[in-house]
């Protein structure tokens, strides 16, 4: 055989390889790793983080504000030994999502600012959380400054962050939050939380948002906030979650962000203010500028707060709300409190949007708390 017949077929075995070797090689993906604000978060904690995508996956959690707290014609504090809750009431199952809050715990009231009493309101948590539903808490802190509530404007944040006039009062205020996340446990284990804590800071309507603070100072307090739980009182149990209003032309849904290893879950707040035309096209926009973010550093999202006041505008759950977040890819949907007939997000026996509802229920992509516990 020649020299040259054997360098040719050298050449040709060498080409057959690398085109066999090339057609079988898949560029792989690159993964991102998950990364929590807490580096020694509970093993719950974790377990709830990747319950959040793999719920996203399948569609859409649906969750209520003091669900068990107290609805239209009852109130928890004055029957203690029944559970109830106006989702399940109209449905036969209970919301997904349970939504409650702490403020006035730092100011050593007995109860919080919608007169839920903290000790109701553990006991409520443990419950949910044993059905297998999912715990989301915000912080309608006081302003520190006055001790007016969190409506009032007057500056604060400059005060309480560090080297402040008021910071030894928010280090205690802050240490009583962290006493009652601590003491949220069943079985012995912790109870994982999402907290949602300085939310809507895009707008002007709480002492720590909009005018009222700037970003710089915003993104202080938040990171000071999380040192204090997580490094000085060993607060394990919570993921974090970023939630600015809806978003404004001008708005940058970033521009108060904490930072990536300060925020483990990226929501929004928008409400439907009788006007659902408007309501609609927002919720899809910033949904879609939230869901590209979300991607791009690897983290959940929900819409962390919506509703309609008083449920007025008819089948505002099939026609309306459902249309703008179906195939969205948000973990969960909150909507706020039923206090009385003028004051209601979900609907109750005999409401105008009851029947509405109970077709909402059945839709492809709502998940309620059977949903997520079989």
């Amino acid at each position: 055989m020649s020299r040259t017949l054997v360098n040719t077929l050298q050449l040709f075995l060498f080409i057959s390889l690398f085109s066999l070797i090339s057609c079988n090689h898949t560029p792989q993906k690159q993964i991102v790793e998950t990364t929590f604000t807490d580096s020694n978060a509970s093993e719950n904690v974790k377990k709830l983080h990747q319950r959040l995508i793999n719920i996203s996956k399948k569609g859409i959690a649906i969750g209520h504000q003091d669900d068990t707290s107290y609805g239209l014609g009852w109130n928890h504090k004055n029957h203690l030994d029944t559970i109830k809750s106006d989702v399940q009431i109209v449905t036969g199952d209970f919301p997904a999502v349970f939504g409650f809050d702490l403020g006035w715990i730092e100011i050593d009231k007995p109860y919080n600012l919608d007169t839920v009493p903290f000790n109701s309101m553990k006991n409520l948590i443990i419950d949910a959380h044993k059905k297998g539903g999912i715990i989301t808490i915000s912080w309608h802190v006081n302003n520190p400054v006055t001790e007016g509530s969190s409506w009032d404007k007057t500056s604060a944040v400059t005060s309480i962050i560090k080297g402040g006039a008021q910071r030894e009062k928010y280090e205690l205020w802050v240490s009583k939050l962290a006493n009652f996340m601590n003491d949220l446990k069943y079985n012995g284990a912790d109870i994982p939380v999402i907290f949602r804590p300085f939310h809507e800071m895009n707008g002007s309507w709480f002492w720590w948002g909009g005018e009222n603070c700037n970003p710089k100072d915003y993104i202080t307090l938040w990171q000071e906030t999380v040192e204090l739980l997580r490094d000085t009182h060993q607060v394990h149990n919570l993921l974090y979650a970023y939630s600015p209003n809806k978003l404004n032309p001008e708005d940058d849904y970033l521009r108060y962000y904490p930072g990536d290893n300060f925020v483990d879950i990226l929501g929004i707040d928008i409400y439907d203010f009788n006007n659902s035309e408007d309501y609609k096209k927002a919720v899809i926009h910033d949904i879609a500028v939230l869901k590209k973010i979300a991607k791009q550093k690897n983290k959940p999202y929900a819409f962390t707060e919506t509703g309609l006041e008083s449920l007025q505008t008819k089948n505002w759950f099939t026609q309306v709300l459902y249309p703008t977040i179906e195939g969205s890819g948000i973990s969960w949907v909150l909507t706020w409190r039923n206090y009385d007939t003028k004051h209601h997000y979900m609907p109750y026996k005999g409401q105008l949007n009851e029947k509405d509802f109970i077709q909402f229920e059945k839709l492809p992509e709502t998940l309620f708390l059977k949903d997520i516990t079989n």
